[in-house]
């Protein structure tokens, strides 16, 4: 090859490139706009999908925080109603008993006067109980009197066994002792003597 060619060569692929690179210019402003322009638009969406996000997560925190401020503060308040419940829980039941307490006290001085008779005593006596055994039952006591009817383990305790005539096998003929319920549960059982 000779200079002069070799030159000319040159020459041709320097035109050649020049020629080209315009080409490549223009092809490039019509692409490198449009790429521009879409990722400015998802950076955006981008930015406002988050914040609507961090939005969000700020109100379900409130949220939260609200509802853990709530159950702590029924935690509370039930520890304090049990508290109160447990100190206040027979404060009804002793206010029913102070009457009993009061005719107590006033058969105590009547028992003592002068004109006091056996007969006066035994009635404020037989009163005062009345009124006991009502406070009882008003708060849920109920009294165990099973004479005449069948023996049943589960309320009554046997102390004997006797021959009775006229009385039907395994009945209670005497009680001994009463027995008691609260609310349906056994406190005491009736201590009775049962028929053979």
């Amino acid at each position: 090859m000779s200079p002069q060619q070799s030159n000319t060569d040159t020459e041709i692929d320097d035109e050649h490139s020049l020629a080209t690179e315009p080409e490549e210019e223009a092809h490039l402003e019509d692409v490198v706009p449009e790429a521009i322009d879409e990722p400015l638009e998802e950076q955006d969406n981008i930015e406002q999908q988050l914040q609507k996000a961090q939005e969000t997560i700020k109100d379900y925190w409130d949220q939260m925080m609200r509802l853990r401020a709530e159950i702590e503060n029924n935690r509370k308040r039930a520890e304090r109603d049990i508290e109160n419940a447990h100190k206040y829980a027979l404060k009804t039941f002793i206010e029913n008993l102070l009457p009993i307490i009061d005719s107590m006290e006033m058969g105590q001085i009547a028992a003592v006067a002068d004109n006091a008779t056996l007969e006066s005593i035994r009635e404020g006596s037989a009163l005062t109980m009345n009124m006991f055994v009502q406070v009882l039952e008003k708060n849920g006591l109920q009294q165990i009197d099973p004479l005449g009817e069948k023996f049943d383990p589960e309320r009554h305790q046997a102390i004997s066994m006797i021959e009775a005539d006229g009385a039907e096998s395994n009945s209670v003929i005497e009680v001994m002792q009463k027995g008691f319920l609260l609310n349906d549960r056994l406190v005491r059982p009736a201590m009775v003597v049962v028929a053979k």
